[in-house]
């Protein structure tokens, strides 16, 4: 049975590479010291999440949407939908940076820290935001679809695909013309959209046929539909390009599917809160984060052959959108209403004991 290393054996699989530990036997880890090896028993410890702190947002108390973190700069942005603004907070400091305003109804956000620009899917207006990362003034708008949502960026092809929930569509935008370029009919509503590394393709949840959807971005054009068994309105996605993993999370049933992108089947179904929403994933620990509508955050380790769960627990009747910063391994979890007011809830990975 394989673990992920606790906070007390972090600085000993930092040195020896995270990889290189996880292949190492659970009973015992391998210690170079004076030139030679020997092994040491390790005591397998519960795993947690500890709350380290409660930042005040601003406005009221209202839905939020997706979250996207800009590590070069330190800066989270969230999608504060029901204020019709997307919330800065400064990471290292703990503080709002500033509220970016007349984003009426949005819903995405994705920051390109390479590019020093955010995307926003401005819902209201149907729209897709640019934003200056630096000076947080928007540079652009362009025509979104009838509901854009999730988005993600292919860097080599310089284009930004949205997921037209509604109207069921992808919509491709040209990032240096600000232009969009064609629109994907998907025969279904779109569920989340991520870019696949590995691949360099595009992979979207059609969430009303139960299946996954995969574009090649030099013709745009769908190249391959995947039939989802166990799905049920499969909205979010994320993908493991590393380890050739996407993992589904299903509205209709609250299941997380493990999808085997070498083979494209479903390799397990995992149970999650009621109706999840975003995922997340810390890329050095390998700890995938399903948050969910019901307000319950599942916690999966990620290893070379298995993806079990480690942790649930209800957090917060809000706490749908989640998000991480893979060097401080920090989890944050904006919640509507603590109080009377919106909070930044951060929380750290722990062993319980």
């Amino acid at each position: 049975m394989s673990k992920h290393p606790t906070i007390q054996e972090a600085p000993l699989a930092m040195t020896y590479g995270l990889r290189e530990f996880r292949r190492i036997s659970p009973m015992a880890v391998l210690l170079l010291v004076s030139g030679g090896l020997f092994a040491t028993e390790i005591t397998t410890t519960p795993f947690t999440l500890k709350v380290i702190a409660d930042i005040p947002l601003p406005g009221q108390s209202s839905r939020y949407d997706y979250q996207s973190y800009d590590a070069t700069r330190h800066l989270l942005f969230i999608a504060h939908m029901g204020a019709d603004t997307i919330t800065v907070v400064n990471t290292q400091s703990q503080f709002v940076v500033t509220d970016i305003g007349r984003m009426s109804d949005v819903h995405g956000v994705l920051a390109l820290p390479t590019l020093g620009k955010v995307y926003a899917s401005v819902t209201g207006r149907n729209e897709v935001v640019v934003i200056d990362a630096n000076t947080f003034s928007i540079d652009a708008s362009i025509p979104g679809g009838r509901y854009p949502d999730g988005m993600a960026y292919m860097p080599a092809a310089h284009k930004l695909y949205v997921s037209d929930e509604f109207g069921g569509t992808e919509t491709v935008i040209d990032i240096r013309s600000h232009q969009r370029v064609a629109t994907i009919a998907l025969n279904g509503e779109a569920g989340n959209v991520q870019y696949d590394a590995a691949s360099g393709h595009i992979f979207v949840n059609v969430q009303t046929r139960n299946d996954l959807v995969e574009i090649d971005p030099a013709s745009d054009r769908i190249v391959a539909r995947y039939a989802l068994p166990g799905a049920s309105h499969n909205h979010g996605l994320l993908i493991d390009s590393s380890r050739r993993l996407a993992f589904v999370a299903c509205e209709g049933n609250a299941k997380l599917l493990v999808i085997d992108m070498r083979t494209m089947r479903v390799q397990e179904t995992l149970a999650v809160g009621h109706n999840p929403d975003v995922l997340a994933f810390d890329t050095a620990l390998s700890l995938l984060y399903v948050a969910s509508e019901s307000g319950v955050v599942s916690v999966f380790q990620v290893d070379e052959n298995s993806v079990r769960k480690v942790w649930e627990q209800r957090v917060d009747s809000s706490a749908h959108t989640v998000a991480v910063d893979p060097e401080t391994h920090r989890v944050y979890l904006p919640l509507e209403n603590m109080k009377g007011h919106p909070v930044l809830r951060i929380m750290q990975p722990s062993s319980s004991s």
